[in-house]
């Protein structure tokens, strides 16, 4: 009887606290379920697209914003903010492009034609000091505004009503679909940033409007984390899963893969000696990049390496496949090709245009030697002191340091300096000319190999090498007025061609960016070219 009444009196109390049990577990779960915790390798600085192109920056706009146009899970170009893709007039040249009606800015205000207007003039206007300024050529009159000789007003942009845009080229461009699918075209809500000032916007949270899934909080301007929210305000809000995004700054492998662990961080970017121990980890993700690591090689006058012989035998003592396998050990592979593999299929070929274009990656000390010794007697100089500049990282350390040894040990009369710098140093020695190599890397920005090969055409800002070659220059020029594609692709394969037999610069590796994430993840598009979008993965 006693035993009975325990039971009786016991079990409410066990339901209660099996209940209270399973909404702490619930809330735990909902918590975790609508919130993603991811990692950046560098402080986030300005969100003010028009005048930076940091890759902190350029990842956290592509899940804050919307421009007219983005990628799907297939990289292919789908609709934004404009209605359709629109398909071109007047002989390619010119773009009406329809705007939803429904887009708004996440304090309310309506995305309007005027809004991509606004943004893209400041993008190329010399007082704004913007820095990807080339990705505009070939607008109408874009040069020429960034040159300074007329007007922003006079860009081939303009608003025929609220919702309705006209872009106009100055020739055909066979991949304009594609750029503007970068962060650097996305539009500004003019009102805004007229009513705080163009200093003050994108420096912080305060000073920030997004049109995207998510907008930024917490963010100062300074410091190293921040929140993203859901914009309350996105047209397709239905389809966002999650609540908030958390990034913060992490620079160091061992501190990521150890926040990853205490599940701190639910997708972690790891490179170098602990990539290399995790090759068999359960939660490794190996995702493919458009991203090609390289030597740009200083070829202005007077400098060592201004001959074609000495660069093409620095290129021939590097064992590629050695590099890639016992120095990176991380998945990485040769390079034979400026253009990375996956970035683009040749349509009028069918075939991954790295590969068709690619040439060898096998080293051969005996055919660099004899170039070297003739390229010495080509300059009149018995030997040479050669300065490689690398940024301060770990993997960056200890690819320079192979490639001082590969090319010490095996030609004669060479000395190679290394110095490891922080980026910024390293960008003020690369623009002051005061190198012969550096160690750099292209992550394109949209799947073309145009968006390579364009930046190492004479007198672009991005050519720190200084690499001028007409023949070279042409292709390009052909590539960008084509007007049928068997011709824009001809020439493109032409343009990678000639930079290798000129050896414009020298191919290293293919970047494998490997990813630890946590299990449950989905929905997150790993884009090939560009930046991972998370604005509808979801918790599983």
């Amino acid at each position: 009887m006693e035993k009975k009444r325990l039971i009786r009196y016991t079990l409410p109390a066990l339901i209660t606290i099996l209940f209270l049990s399973a909404c702490s577990s619930k809330t735990s779960f909902s918590k975790q379920k609508t919130t993603l915790n991811l990692m950046q390798t560098s402080e986030l600085t300005t969100l003010d697209n028009t005048n930076q192109a940091t890759m902190s920056e350029f990842s956290t706009l592509t899940n804050l914003d919307e421009g007219l146009y983005k990628l799907n899970s297939k990289n292919e170009v789908v609709p934004a903010i404009a209605k359709e893709v629109a398909k071109p007039t007047n002989g390619g040249k010119t773009y009406i492009i329809h705007l939803r009606k429904d887009a708004r800015w996440s304090n309310g205000d309506k995305v309007t034609a005027q809004d991509f207007v606004y943004s893209w003039r400041r993008s190329v206007d010399p007082a704004n000091k913007p820095v990807y300024t080339y990705v505009f050529s070939g607008i109408d009159n874009a040069d020429a505004v960034i040159a300074g000789k007329v007007s922003p007003s006079k860009l081939g942009i303009k608003a025929i009503s609220k919702y309705k845009l006209e872009i106009t080229l100055e020739h055909p461009m066979q991949s304009f679909n594609k750029l503007v699918t970068m962060p650097v075209f996305l539009p500004q809500d003019k009102v805004f940033v007229q009513k705080i000032g163009t200093k003050k916007y994108g420096s912080n949270a305060k000073y920030t409007v997004s049109n995207g899934a998510f907008k930024i909080t917490k963010w100062t301007g300074i410091n190293d984390s921040y929140v993203l929210v859901k914009n309350k305000y996105y047209y397709a809000k239905k389809q966002v899963k999650l609540n908030k995004i958390s990034y913060t700054t992490v620079k160091d492998d061992n501190t990521a893969y150890n926040l990853f662990k205490t599940n701190k961080l639910d997708d972690a970017t790891v490179s170098g000696v602990v990539a290399q121990g995790l090759q068999n980890n359960k939660n490794l993700k190996k995702v493919s990049r458009a991203w090609t690591y390289y030597l740009q090689v200083n070829q202005s006058k007077g400098s060592p390496l201004a001959n074609v012989k000495l660069r093409k035998a620095v290129s021939l003592v590097i064992n590629r496949k050695e590099l890639t396998q016992k120095v990176l050990g991380d998945g990485s592979t040769p390079a034979g090709s400026f253009v990375s593999p996956k970035t683009a299929i040749d349509p009028t070929t069918g075939r991954d245009f790295s590969t068709e274009t690619a040439t060898s990656t096998q080293s051969n000390v005996k055919e660099a030697k004899r170039l070297w010794k003739e390229g010495l007697s080509e300059i009149g100089k018995s030997s040479v002191t050669l300065s490689l500049i690398a940024e301060d990282t770990e993997t960056q350390k200890k690819v320079a340091e192979y490639i001082q040894s590969a090319v010490q040990s095996n030609l004669s009369n060479v000395s190679v300096k290394v110095q490891n710098l922080p980026a910024k140093s390293l960008s003020n020695k690369k623009s002051a000319g005061e190198f012969d190599l550096s160690l750099w890397y292209w992550l394109a920005d949209y799947a073309d190999p145009i968006n390579y090969l364009g930046i190492l055409t004479t007198g672009n800002s991005m050519n720190p090498g200084k690499y001028s070659n007409s023949v070279f220059d042409s292709y390009l020029e052909n590539a960008q007025t084509a007007k049928t594609k068997s011709i824009y692709w001809a020439n493109l394969r032409d343009a990678e061609k000639q930079l290798q037999n000129t050896n414009g610069i020298i191919p290293l590796y293919y970047v494998k960016e490997d990813h630890l994430v946590q299990s449950g993840l989905n929905g997150v598009v790993y884009h090939t070219a560009g930046f991972a979008d998370y604005t509808r993965s979801y918790w599983k």
